[in-house]
């Protein structure tokens, strides 16, 4: 059956309307919507994207001061070691000499009290002597 050409058009005309109202009620609101989400959801993305890329310089800059302060402090340490080093050895060199000359002088007081009592010695073996001699061949002092 074929229906009434009046019927057909009220149809179309309903149709038509329905389209409208939907478009301008429902489809357009859910569009802007989305749209306006998707601006969100961009701009959260970008500023994201930003403090990443903020947080990756600060994290940059950190570790390059850090290497820096730590090369400072190794250089400092290598400074004082070599200070400490260069003080050891003029220590040691001075102690050295404060050595050298208390054994040089320590072994000339030991050769002159050796030759002093060598001179001592041969004094009181003459006179041990003398006496020796005085009282095996009787004669008296």
């Amino acid at each position: 059956m074929i229906p009434e050409p009046s019927y057909v058009a009220w149809v179309i005309v309903f149709v038509l309307l329905l389209t409208v109202l939907l478009d301008r009620l429902l489809v357009r609101p859910i569009t802007q919507v989305m749209h306006q989400r998707e601006g969100a959801i961009r701009s959260a993305k970008d500023l994201a994207e930003a403090s990443r890329a903020k947080a990756q310089a600060a994290a940059d800059e950190l570790e390059s001061r850090t290497r820096a302060a730590r090369s400072d402090v190794y250089h400092q340490m290598d400074e004082r070691r070599r200070e400490a080093m260069e003080r050891r050895a003029h220590l040691v060199a001075e102690t050295r000499a404060e050595v050298e000359q208390s054994l040089e002088s320590a072994k000339t007081r030991v050769q002159s009290q050796a030759q002093a009592a060598r001179a001592q010695l041969d004094r009181d073996a003459d006179a041990m002597a003398t006496s020796i001699v005085e009282r095996v061949l009787g004669r008296a002092s």
